[in-house]
């Protein structure tokens, strides 16, 4: 039984999904996957039951009725994992915009070296971003900024979504009462973890822009997570 579950969410990833399952499982670690797909109408989740057989107890699928919510897909999948004695949960997405190889650094990070939650971070030295446009860079940026003037939390990637969690702060952090479920979500996750006393650490990435497939980025993504923050300061 592996210790370590990375957890993806999918909506219509057919052109990343097979390649990314063969990347992880590639990587020198025990990794087991979870998909957590959303009614793909595009036959991802057709594509991910196919490899189940060339990984055998190691590849799993949960399918969903419809787009639900990135937060509630990470939810569903931290709650599937506490049932089943996984101690380090990752989040990752499906294009590649996350290194998969960099799950063996968050990995690294939460399993030797003290971090009760790794975050791969855009923000903080070695670190950067490719492949973006500078109005987007800037926009990610200075979100970051103004979440750090709110919630006092000293985090340089406030928004990142490509995290490592030990089995001990998914089951402090009450999941049920996580209120986001867009962009909003990693920062709560975090905001819930920082506010629980837990060890933040921020790991350098590479963040690159998907090349296959389509964005789900909406302007009603950042406006939940705008507001969403003013909440949090005063709620959580």
């Amino acid at each position: 039984m592996s210790e370590a579950l990375v957890i993806i969410p999918t909506y219509n990833e057919k052109e990343n999904i097979e390649k990314m399952v063969h990347k992880v499982f590639s990587l020198p670690a025990d990794f087991h996957l979870l998909i957590v797909d959303d009614g793909s109408p595009d036959g991802t989740a057709a594509i991910v039951k196919a490899l189940q057989k060339d990984y055998e107890g190691k590849l799993h699928i949960s399918e969903r009725t419809g787009k639900l919510g990135l937060g509630t897909a990470y939810i569903h999948g931290f709650k599937w994992g506490l049932a089943r004695d996984y101690q380090f949960f990752f989040e990752m997405d499906c294009d590649f915009s996350h290194d998969p190889d960099d799950l063996l650094r968050l990995y690294d990070a939460t399993k030797n070296k003290g971090a009760d939650v790794a975050i791969g971070s855009r923000y903080v030295k070695g670190g950067r971003v490719a492949n973006w446009p500078i109005g987007r860079v800037l926009m990610s940026y200075y979100a970051s900024v103004y979440v750090r003037l709110v919630l006092w939390m000293n985090i340089k990637d406030t928004t990142a979504g490509f995290k490592c969690y030990k089995r001990a702060v998914l089951e402090a952090i009450h999941l049920d009462e996580v209120k986001f479920i867009g962009y909003a979500f990693q920062i709560e996750m975090k905001y819930r973890a920082w506010k629980k006393k837990f060890k933040l650490v921020e790991v350098p990435i590479v963040f690159t822009d998907r090349i296959a497939g389509t964005s789900k980025m909406s302007s009603g993504i950042f406006k939940e997570a705008f507001w969403g923050v003013l909440q949090m300061r005063f709620t959580i």
